[in-house]
């Protein structure tokens, strides 16, 4: 089975091209700006370096995608969200090109990254796959994810031979995605060196900050029984427990102090408006908004289990964060 990965460098991709490698009938492709260093979890994948978002580089990914048997598409942009076009090319258009290009080379299974961030803002109670996708609006995460719902829907009526998976995750954690996760998200007001030991003594956060988190190899797993199956339509995929603030603060050791999210939001808007922090206030309207999800689906017809508790996920990636440490994976595409 030839499997292609695009954006394949990053901290699901990572992952993946790891777990994939572990199966002897398996051939690697691996899509990339930068083609990472020939170590593990790389080594043996063969690599075409080029951007999805540039209209120059259509006949070199149709070249990276002949003879696939599957596409994972997982390229997504997270920076500068200063500069929402630059991220709207990379995470619409890469993945509208990487569907034409899929087309042209007679790719007949294709598994896109979509998340719960697709999501549209609902209870706090889980929910199937069936629950609406018109994302957030206030973020652009969720806005790109949304849009992409709406192209893979318009792609399955005028491709039906094309057999289309959509993955929506939680967090997804690791340990190397540590230094990823800080240049990403935080930046100079966040003291990252007090997270090497997982503890934080105050945490002020709003209650309805819930969210769910995957381990990236149990992630990993859930996308090779995909892969496997040729399975079609969307798939929760989480593991328990549910991270609320009070689970939260027990992994940093700390205390939960509850505030307002309006109270947050102008913080944390202020911030990043002063480049102090480099998460925008769109992922706290995120994380207080989206319902939690089932996944019922992908346990029931394909068998999947996490390995690895949420909790367990996020306070490794939590500890790495305060270490630095990483693979030195792509800190924009995932």
């Amino acid at each position: 089975m030839r499997v292609v990965v695009v954006g394949g460098s990053g901290n699901v991709g990572s992952a993946l091209l790891g777990r994939l490698g572990a199966e002897p009938d398996v051939e690697r492709v691996g899509v990339s700006r930068r083609a990472p260093e020939p170590a593990e979890p790389f080594d043996g994948v063969a690599w075409h370096a080029l951007d999805v978002a540039d209209p120059a580089s259509g006949e070199r990914l149709r070249a990276a995608l002949a003879g696939a048997d599957a596409v994972v598409h997982l390229a997504w942009l997270l920076q500068p969200n200063h500069d929402e076009a630059v991220m709207r090319r990379t995470n619409v258009g890469g993945l509208a090109a990487v569907l034409e290009a899929a087309t042209d080379a007679g790719v007949p299974h294709v598994v896109v990254a979509s998340s719960v961030g697709a999501y549209s803002p609902g209870p706090k109670r889980r929910v199937d796959e069936s629950w609406p996708t018109d994302g957030v609006r206030s973020s652009h995460y969720a806005r790109h994810k949304a849009e992409n719902e709406r192209l893979l829907d318009r792609f399955e009526r005028a491709h039906p031979q094309v057999a289309i998976a959509r993955l929506r995750p939680g967090l997804v954690m690791q340990a190397a995605a540590g230094r990823e996760l800080d240049r990403l998200f935080l930046g100079p007001l966040v003291p990252t060196s007090l997270l090497a030991p997982v503890r934080v003594p105050l945490l002020p956060l709003p209650p309805r900050l819930v969210s769910q988190a995957v381990h990236a190899d149990d992630l990993a797993d859930a996308i090779l029984r995909i892969l496997r199956a040729r399975a079609t339509g969307p798939f929760n995929i989480a593991a328990d427990p549910v991270i609320g603030p009070r689970q939260l603060a027990r992994i940093l050791r700390g205390r939960w102090l509850p505030v307002p999210a309006w109270a947050m939001r102008a913080l944390l808007l202020g911030a990043w408006r002063a480049h102090l922090v480099r998460a925008d206030p769109g992922w706290l309207d995120l994380a207080t908004g989206v319902p939690l999800m089932s996944t019922a689906r992908i346990r029931a017809e394909l068998g999947w289990r996490p390995r690895i508790a949420a909790d367990d996920a996020v306070r490794e990636t939590i500890a790495a964060v305060g270490r630095h440490r990483s693979l030195g994976a792509s800190p924009q595409l995932h």
